[in-house]
């Protein structure tokens, strides 16, 4: 089942005497429970992508179509509801609340809208994530990994249309990413969760059943893997 499609999307900044081309005509289509890999080289649109699918940026021009939703008509504050509940976002830095405990960091966008979790969906979310001890420790008491995994958490406790994840292995030693690759293809497995993965590093790409490389912001090649 089709739950993302864009169509002729283009992005470009600055004014028309000096316009930056970010993305140039770009068509996508996504299923649910894919894990895609977007990779290409820095400043190929990659990432600006990422944002529009999001609904964090709109497109000069052309649809982006989210289960049913187009995003360009969404207003800011509409913008923000939709990413909260349907889009989970994952960056290379993890974004925590320092105050908050790692259950009340998971739990902060349902805490937004005043919503009780479900404690077996919790529970699972955790348990594949190893933090199953660690609800009540601080962010700075964790090691970057395991700040990820609660970043990674936190995107997955409203189960969300989309899962984008920005170079989320980024910041992290081999070992740790090696381990966050585990979780999302757990997720994408166990969960059934739909996957976008932007990176540079082909070994991370591989991880994904389909790679998309983007060249000066147009799609160059699209191949499923398996």
């Amino acid at each position: 089942m089709e739950i993302l499609k864009c169509q002729g999307v283009r992005k470009v900044y600055g004014d028309q005497n000096n316009p930056v081309v970010a993305l140039d005509g770009v068509d996508l289509s996504v299923n649910k429970g894919e894990f895609v890999a977007i990779v290409g080289a820095s400043g190929s649109g990659k990432s600006t992508l990422l944002h529009i699918l999001g609904s964090v940026d709109k497109p000069t021009s052309g649809s982006v179509i989210v289960e049913g939703t187009d995003l360009s008509s969404l207003n800011p504050r509409q913008a923000a509801i939709f990413r909260r509940r349907k889009v989970g976002l994952v960056y290379q830095f993890y974004n925590l609340i320092p105050t908050l405990t790692v259950r009340k960091n998971i739990l902060m966008p349902l805490s937004l809208d005043r919503k009780k979790p479900n404690q077996e969906y919790l529970e699972q979310v955790v348990s594949s994530l190893g933090l199953s001890e660690k609800l009540e420790a601080m962010p700075n008491q964790l090691s970057g990994g395991q700040q990820q995994r609660v970043a990674i958490a936190r995107s997955l406790i409203y189960r969300p249309t989309l899962l984008l994840a920005d170079e989320p292995t980024g910041n992290l030693d081999q070992k740790n990413s090696r381990e966050i690759m585990d979780m999302l293809k757990l997720s994408n497995r166990n969960l059934d969760q739909t996957i976008l993965l932007i990176t540079h590093d082909e070994k991370v790409a591989l991880e994904a059943e389909r790679i998309i490389t983007i060249e000066d912001g147009r799609i160059l090649s699209d191949e499923k893997r398996r």
